[in-house]
């Protein structure tokens, strides 16, 4: 073998009846359902009136304060630069949340519309199979007989059989087939 006259230390074979050696990963592994979830509840509270209540409440404490206190106790004069860079962070961060639970909100939704739309196909089909059988069965009502016609037969047949009577009143003796024979 090459590496056994060169001394370099053996190549693993890549076998495909066995799975691959686990690389380390340098980035942190996170749950994206977890981490979607957690995008969600934020950007509904910061779309809530609590979150701008209190927002302003913290505003206004910070800029009351940094004014008013004692020169020894400010953390952030005027121009209050350190509010601003809170601030700033603080939307750099919900914009892409409010984005992200966008997004999965989006997918749910193209979701929900697909099983309806396939929901709604279904009903289509079973409304066109019914009607073709009710139709099948209305053209199959046509040729049954209904109660008004065989009414309508059986008086016809009496109405002959009257007829009969008064063309034949007396046929010979009654039950007897002795004039037949």
């Amino acid at each position: 073998m090459a590496h056994e006259r060169t001394g370099e230390p053996p190549v693993p074979r890549i076998r495909l009846d066995q799975p691959r050696i686990r690389r380390p990963k340098l980035l942190p592994a996170y749950d994206p359902e977890a981490f979607g979830r957690l995008s969600e509840r934020i950007a509904r509270f910061i779309g809530t009136g609590r979150f701008l209540v209190w927002m302003t409440v913290i505003v206004v404490v910070w800029v009351v304060w940094n004014i008013s206190a004692p020169g020894h106790l400010r953390w952030d004069e005027y121009p209050f630069i350190f509010l601003t860079l809170a601030l700033s962070l603080q939307a750099s961060y919900a914009a892409p949340l409010i984005l992200l639970a966008q997004n999965r909100q989006a997918d749910r939704d193209r979701v929900t519309h697909e099983q309806d739309r396939k929901q709604n196909e279904r009903s289509i089909a079973d409304t066109e199979y019914l009607t073709r059988e009710i139709a099948a069965l209305r053209m199959g009502l046509g040729e049954v007989a209904t109660r008004d016609w065989i009414r309508s037969e059986l008086e016809d047949l009496v109405r002959e059989l009257h007829e009969q009577r008064e063309v034949f009143p007396h046929g010979g003796t009654r039950g007897s087939d002795e004039a037949d024979r």
